[in-house]
């Protein structure tokens, strides 16, 4: 029996690596949508899936052009599409609105359109955010509560959720959104406040910085661990009927809490480092993020089992451990 193909763009990121790691363990064939610098440049662009790129095909590919995306869904012809891509940095995405929506909401486009016409059969996953909710009608959020995002990142969202329920529904493509809360890992990129945290205490704890500036210390998330979320989106597409889903943990935390929690591993005390700097607040602020991922649990059998703590100490013990710090 031939193995099925799984075809991930931004295979690169936090959440590409660990899907691609999950797939390979269940005997698929993964293929991975990059930048053509990043195949150029694989000892800084590759990291994240270095551990398995030998047993990955990847394709050099823009998500801003239609033409390349329908060669590589053309040559692949997937079983399975997952499409992680994206400009995902919400700061970013008031620096350049522009940027953020060509990528976001044509990349979706284009790849919808690709396999709609060449592998309809193919099953599609959309990476949703937690910030289309942006200035919540109700806590917790659920499938049903409105959007109202707050951000260039969370409307190029909402509008790849539409594009996805639309091809659903009016093509019959077997395509499901996850609606993912914050999920966070040692992977994450250093501009996201979470991993700018645990690498702050680790530079602290090494001597190579006096303090660490935050922004807004009261917003509150729900934070998963990346890890776990990727096996949520590979249950998607394992459902007779396509459909759209809340994935999060049902706490939530406070950016203060992070930081206190992360510095206590670190045996120190967040007050004496953390400086706020509002600067660092953004333009429009999404307060409060709490989900309801109860549809998940009955329908996917889908639960998270690493907590909040354990998510926070992994962090920090990684990036201690990269700089050579003992915990």
């Amino acid at each position: 029996m031939d193995k099925k193909r799984a075809l991930i763009t931004g295979i690169t990121g936090q959440d590409g690596s660990y899907l691609a790691e999950f797939l390979i363990s269940k005997g698929y064939d993964v293929h991975g949508i990059v930048r053509r610098v990043a195949l150029e440049d694989p000892d800084n662009r590759l990291t994240r899936i270095a551990a398995v790129r030998d047993q990955l095909t990847l394709h050099a590919a823009s998500m801003e052009s239609y033409a390349s995306i329908h060669q590589v869904v053309g040559a692949v012809k997937p079983n399975e599409c997952y499409h992680l891509a994206a400009q995902s940095f919400v700061s970013y995405s008031f620096d350049d609105e522009f940027s953020t929506i060509n990528a976001n909401i044509n990349g979706t486009h284009y790849l919808l359109a690709a396999v709609k016409n060449i592998v309809p059969d193919c099953r599609f996953y959309f990476a949703g955010s937690s910030e289309m909710f942006g200035k919540v009608a109700e806590v917790p959020q659920r499938e049903s509560t409105p959007f109202h995002p707050r951000s260039t990142y969370g409307i190029s969202k909402v509008a790849g959720f539409d594009l996805t329920r639309n091809y659903r529904e009016a093509y019959g493509l077997h395509a499901s959104n996850g609606i993912l809360f914050n999920h966070e890992a040692p992977r994450r990129g250093h501009e996201f406040v979470t991993r700018k945290i645990t690498a702050g205490v680790a530079r602290i704890r090494a001597g190579r910085a006096t303090q660490l500036p935050l922004g807004n210390l009261e917003a509150k998330r729900d934070w998963g661990h990346a890890r776990e979320y990727v096996q949520a989106m590979w249950l998607m597409l394992q459902q007779e009927q396509p459909d759209d889903y809340v994935v999060a943990t049902g706490e939530t935390h406070s950016v203060r809490e992070f930081a206190e929690l992360a510095f206590k591993f670190a045996g120190l005390d967040y007050k004496d480092y953390v400086v706020v700097d509002r600067q660092l607040y953004r333009p429009a602020e999404v307060n409060l993020l709490l989900g309801d991922a109860t549809k998940a649990h009955e329908r996917l059998d889908w639960t998270r089992k690493i907590t909040f703590a354990d998510l926070v100490r992994e962090m920090v013990e990684t990036d201690c451990r990269l700089l050579g710090v003992p915990l």
